[in-house]
Order: structure tokens, then sequence, then C-alpha cells
């Protein structure tokens, strides 16, 4: 089997799994999300704890079945903690901004940037130059955070640009002076 599919899932306190033929429905206090799984895979849920079994020994049920497992894992941690992703702007005058409900980015570019809100998706500006993405779904908040991100990815030069708080920029060295 397996090592990720056959890894049972605990369900935390206030998380509730509904299972109805290929869909599960995960509700907690933080929202409740819904996924339609292939039927290559089940879901057994047990005093607290759910376990994902597949059909046959096909190498793509094999990979279905950690997959799924692992997505739906994503979504009892979603929905009991949330998920969060924070980005950093590096560059003299670069900064973002709330307008209304869009996210005002000065890039370096002669216009405004501006980004609409997704629903279900939070984007707070807390410091000019910080932008703090979160969520229920991991896979939405990260498709947003790489969203914004790729408005200005950063360059090897200087460091400038949109990047991750974590992420490591290699820097090239510039032109060397030549007598």
């Amino acid at each position: 089997m397996s090592r990720v599919g056959k890894a049972p899932i605990a369900l935390p306190d206030k998380v509730e799994i509904a299972v109805d033929g290929e869909t599960v429905t995960v509700k907690g206090p933080k929202g409740e999300l819904t996924r339609t799984f292939t039927d290559r895979v089940g879901f057994e849920v047990e005093d607290g704890v759910v376990t994902v079994t597949r059909a046959n020994e096909q190498r793509q049920t094999r990979a279905l079945h950690g997959l799924s497992r692992a997505l739906l894992n994503n979504m009892v941690q979603g929905v009991h903690e949330g998920y969060r992703k924070e980005l950093s702007i590096v560059g003299v005058g670069y900064r973002a901004s709330m307008k209304g409900s869009q996210l005002e980015l000065l890039v370096g570019f002669s216009h405004p940037v501006l980004i609409d809100a997704v629903e279900g998706i939070t984007v707070e500006v807390p410091e000019p130059t910080k932008i703090i993405v979160s969520g229920i779904d991991k896979e939405r908040v990260g498709q947003v955070a790489a969203n914004i991100r790729a408005v200005k990815p950063p360059e090897p030069y200087k460091g400038k640009g949109i990047r991750y708080v974590d992420e490591y920029v290699r820097r090239k060295a510039g032109k060397a002076g030549v007598r």
C-alpha cells in the first residue's frame, strides 16, 4: 500500500465529515469544504478516524490513493485551522494596499496593478510591504498567493519583486568592470 494513503486521518474536535458516494463534505469551525473524488477510492469513518481504501492495485489507483488521502487531510486541516501564505515586497517604492475589495500593487510599472478578491480567500495588508493570504482551501490560498507573486517575481540581480516570506532568492553578480 501507499505510505501516504494508508495513514489514517484523525478528526479533531468540532470537525464533522459526511461521505456520500464519491462526494465528501467536511464541516468545521472555519467553514465547510466539499470535493468529489474518483470512484477508485473509498472512505471509511470510524471513531473519529478516517481511512482511505482503494479498489484495486493498478498503478493509477495506487497514485490516486495517496492523492485522495492528502487532499482529504488538507480539507480537514483547513476547516479546523485554516491556511495562510505570507508575501513580502522588496524594492524602493514598491508597496501594496487594499482599495475596497481589490489589492493594489505598486511594483515599478507605469500603472498600479489591481487584483480582484477571490471568494473564500482573505487578503490582508498589515504593512505596505507585507501581504497575507488566508483561507480554508489550501489549493486556492496557494493559487492566489502565486498569482500575486507572478505580478513581479523577484529578480536575481537586486532581489526586487514580490516573494514568499520564507523564499530564498539566489543572487547573481552584476557586470564586472573589465580593464
